[in-house]
């Protein structure tokens, strides 16, 4: 089952062409779901700009139940350009992946 907010969310609708459009699947308490990072994502150094990778953590904990009024946001490492990137949480703690490596943290 696919859950979504609203059809132009910039995190999960699949309707806004400029948004994430994360595609999610709940599981228990937790949701996950994947993006792909465009040309669009990048920041300065040329990897996903940390921003857009904040977006996507928070988004995630919103859809699983929570609502994020402060976060704690740790970067692993950079996510790649033309990858897909995944991401996890619960109501109060996300993760996101790219190429199966950690690459960030919230809680």
């Amino acid at each position: 089952m696919t859950v979504s907010h609203h059809e132009l969310c910039f995190g999960c609708g699949l309707a806004n062409l400029f948004g994430l459009q994360l595609e999610f699947s709940q599981g228990g308490d937790r949701v996950s779901g994947r993006f792909f990072a465009k040309q669009d994502h990048q920041g300065a150094d040329g990897t996903v700009h940390k921003g857009i990778l904040v977006t996507a953590l928070e988004e995630a904990m919103a859809v699983a139940g929570g609502e994020p009024q402060r976060m704690e946001v740790e970067f692993l490492a950079p996510v790649a350009i033309g990858t897909f990137v995944e991401v996890s949480a619960s109501a109060s703690e996300a993760e996101l992946r790219s190429g199966g490596e950690l690459a960030a943290r919230a809680r």
